[in-house]
């Protein structure tokens, strides 16, 4: 009997079989997490833009098409969420973002010292925890807190400033709490792209007479757009999640000055006769306004190529 040819030798047959066993293991392990992201990340994010076209109370639901949307133009406490929410993002976002990379330039600067000291000190409020930082907040801005005894004492003011219970002053006491604790996550990331950055460009600028303020302008901020960009992209996606600071600290008052998408939900589900059918449409309008204003900082910060 003629025995079948594979053109194959021994040890190569051996090597290909281990190869496909090889490749056989890889993909169990990519599968593993695969499964789990799907399960408890798109299954549910799926099972939510269906109850969202919900409405009952409780587990009565029945499909109503897009009514829940409908009903979002014309609720006012969702309205005022949204604009509270919004106030947060378009004061507080540049404000940290444009401390965060002073800071990381005084950081990177070689003849500052105890630079590893100061680092942790100002990247320290990230890893708090959210409830315990946000009650100290509330605290130390009520009326007999530190912050007005302080103020006080060095006749800044002549009576202690409502921070909790005011609500433009409420809306303060908010911003300042989420840029004394996210600063110095985004100031790491500026930290450590100056750091990758060859020192010859600011070499080569300063032999030219360029200025720490042109070089900063012309070399520092070019350099760091994509990271302008992505932490931009990333606070702006915090804030419209915002929702311990507001809870902890005013609670959402005074009558709703405070109030944040967020919260909403949490209320709409917990608080309220539960309406899980409309929660799920006010968490997807958070995704829609995330979409659109990604969408938009791409197109205006993003690379022109």
């Amino acid at each position: 009997m003629e025995t079948i040819k594979t053109g194959l030798s021994p040890q190569k047959h051996k090597s290909s079989k281990g190869s496909r066993q090889i490749h056989l293991t890889g993909w169990l392990f990519v599968l593993v997490p695969v499964i789990m992201i799907s399960v408890f990340y798109f299954y549910p994010m799926i099972q939510a833009l269906i109850l969202s076209f919900k409405t009952g109370r409780g587990s009565n639901l029945h499909f109503t098409g897009f009514d829940n949307y409908i009903r979002l133009f014309s609720d006012t406490t969702f309205l005022t969420a949204v604009k509270n929410t919004f106030i947060y993002l378009i004061i507080q976002v540049p404000v940290m973002l444009v401390l965060a990379l002073f800071i990381a330039v005084l950081l990177n600067d070689e003849r500052l010292k105890f630079k590893g000291f100061f680092r942790t000190a100002i990247f320290l409020p990230t890893v708090t925890s959210l409830v315990a930082y946000s009650v100290v907040f509330k605290y130390m801005f009520g009326a007999e807190g530190i912050i007005n005894k302080s103020l006080v004492n060095l006749h800044l003011i002549s009576e202690p400033i409502q921070w909790i219970t005011d609500p433009f002053w409420a809306k303060v006491t908010i911003i300042i709490a989420i840029t004394w604790r996210f600063t110095g996550y985004n100031m790491i990331f500026y930290l450590s792209s100056l750091q990758n950055v060859d020192k010859s460009i600011y070499e080569a600028a300063h032999i030219d007479g360029a200025s720490a303020f042109t070089q900063f302008f012309k070399i520092t901020i070019p350099l760091l757009k994509p990271i302008i960009l992505f932490t931009t992209i990333t606070s702006t996606i915090g804030t419209l999640q915002l929702f311990d600071e507001v809870v902890n600290i005013t609670k959402g008052g005074p009558g709703n000055a405070t109030m944040s998408i967020s919260q909403y939900i949490y209320n709409l589900s917990f608080e309220y006769t539960p309406d899980f059918g409309y929660a799920a449409t006010v968490s997807y309008s958070i995704v829609v306004m995330v979409l659109i204003l990604t969408l938009i900082q791409n197109k205006v910060g993003g690379d022109k190529r």
